[in-house]
């Protein structure tokens, strides 16, 4: 089992790193700290021919650019708020709105769209990927304390582990948002 880094690209003058974390069977998960992301996973077919299962893209810009959360950690909350509006102990709460009159997948600077502090767990084969989502973050109540582990075990499972602390009642439902094809990301439409 081992961890790699490498730098990814650079977002407004801050560092985006890449991590691979790679087991024993040479199965591989890459993530980079923008958006606490899921960029690949190599693996076997029955042949024993690796591909890269997980959609996605080559470079960080073209992360930046899109609006389809590829293996992006989405929050604070992983689905549609109607008309961006909820109520939490008798309180209304009004988030941002960034898919016409809804509010999805943490709204318009979502988990997904940040850049998150990354620690590697050699001991676990682990990386832990944690943030602060400040108090009133797009108009959710309560200061957040984050954290997104991705660990690649022997017996080649991915397990991806999401939770938070908050200050005050709140809402939190994070989510992996990555997309698969099992042939391959190369092997053509799923159609």
């Amino acid at each position: 089992m081992t961890i790699a880094s490498r730098p990814f690209g650079d977002l407004r003058g801050r560092l985006i790193e890449e991590y691979t974390l790679t087991n024993r069977n040479g199965l591989a998960a890459r993530m980079i700290t923008f958006g606490a992301r899921l960029t690949g996973m190599d693996v076997p077919d029955r042949k024993g021919n690796i591909a890269d299962i997980t959609l996605g893209f080559d470079t960080l810009e073209q992360y930046v650019a899109t609006d389809h959360y590829f293996g992006a950690t989405c929050g604070r909350y992983g689905n549609r708020i109607a008309a961006g509006l909820f109520s939490l102990d008798g309180k209304n709460y009004r988030v941002s709105l960034n898919e016409g009159p809804h509010h999805l997948h943490g709204g318009e600077r979502g988990f997904d769209k940040l850049v998150w502090n990354a620690q590697p767990v050699e001991s676990e084969n682990a990386v832990v990927f944690t943030m602060v989502s400040p108090a009133g973050d797009q108009g959710f109540p309560g200061e957040l304390l984050l954290a997104a582990k991705y660990t690649l075990t022997d017996d080649n499972r991915l397990l991806i582990a999401m939770s938070g602390t908050a200050s005050a009642t709140t809402v939190l439902n994070m989510v992996n948002h990555a997309y698969w094809n099992v042939a391959g990301q190369a092997s053509g439409s799923l159609n």
